[in-house]
């Protein structure tokens, strides 16, 4: 049965997470830049690359990047371990998990080229891609869209992952471990000499940098489903990330909640169907309870932080004699 279609079926496929992002980093960008054109700071961004200095991290910035780099990592992998989660999901969460650790003074820098906020999704990233290969290989399960595409690569080989894949194909499964230490390598050989090169595209100016953006983020849309409704959601999700950038809420919850939402649903309605629609099972298992407390403190920290703002004293007035 179809739902939230309001008899419209061009909405019976939903909507795909390319739209949402493309909506609200792409499309709602450049209307924010529309809505905010400004003076015309070609010529200053020009001499500031021409002034830009070397890209080496130093060490005072690898100090600080380190704690969140290891703790993402960490949330990443696990995140990448639960099948259909993806990398996605992990950099998202990462950022936001750091957001929260960080304290005011870095938090304001997020969203305004934080190392802390480039660091973590990243590492998560990265870390999530790695964790997606053990419930293939243990289990056949693909943890991401990559690794179901490798699942049919061994498949149609005739090896099929799971717990005799380290008996029956232990070079198979040796294989894709050294590959991954491989990647890695080859990713910082190639990366690091294009580094000053990729930052070139900052030079690239407004004028030109924005129809290539909108361009592309309208075609790359409507390929996905050649329909025109889409382009149509998309503008309307992109006017409501207006509204919210407006009131300086962030895009990455929304993100985060729509990957989530349908995995949510399809888990909660599972659940209900084993336990005959009881809600019994949130407290009954310790698993379940732990992570139930875990989110509920989650929740609870940014009402305390704004509890404890409001209690600070704030400065006294200054009388003028």
């Amino acid at each position: 049965m179809d739902r939230f279609t309001f008899g419209l079926p061009d909405l019976r496929d939903g909507f795909s997470f390319l739209l949402l992002a493309m909506a609200t980093f792409a499309l709602a960008e450049i209307l924010m830049s529309v809505l905010r054109p400004g003076k015309d700071n070609s010529e200053e961004e020009a001499k500031q690359m021409k002034q830009l200095g070397s890209l080496k991290l130093s060490r005072e910035e690898v100090r600080e990047i380190a704690p969140p780099i290891m703790r993402s990592s960490v949330l990443g992998f696990l995140i990448g371990v639960l099948p259909g989660a993806g990398a996605t999901i992990a950099a998202f969460m990462a950022y936001g998990a750091e957001r929260n650790i960080a304290g005011k003074k870095h938090q304001d820098q997020f969203g305004k080229g934080s190392l802390r906020g480039l660091a973590a999704p990243e590492a998560a990233n990265n870390a999530a891609s790695t964790g997606s290969f053990v419930p293939l290989l243990t289990l056949g399960i693909p943890g991401s869209g990559t690794t179901a595409l490798i699942l049919g690569a061994l498949v149609a080989y005739g090896i099929q992952p799971g717990p005799r894949l380290f008996m029956e194909h232990p070079d198979v499964f040796w294989s894709v471990i050294i590959s991954m230490y491989l990647g890695n390598v080859v990713l910082l050989i190639l990366n690091l000499p294009l580094i000053p090169y990729l930052a070139r595209i900052l030079a690239v100016p407004r004028p030109v940098l924005i129809p290539m953006v909108l361009l592309f983020s309208l075609t790359g849309v409507y390929l996905v489903s050649f329909n025109t409704m889409d382009i149509h959601v998309m503008t309307l999700v992109a006017l409501i990330a207006i509204g919210l950038r407006l009131l300086n809420f962030p895009m990455a919850p929304m993100l985060l909640g729509f990957i989530l939402g349908g995995m949510l649903e399809d888990n909660l309605r599972r659940a209900l169907v084993i336990n005959d629609g009881s809600m019994s099972f949130m407290w009954e298992r310790p698993i379940t309870l732990g992570f139930t407390i875990i989110t509920i403190t989650m929740l609870m920290i940014p009402l305390w932080q704004w509890w404890q703002a409001r209690k600070e004293p704030k400065g006294e007035p200054v009388t003028h004699s």
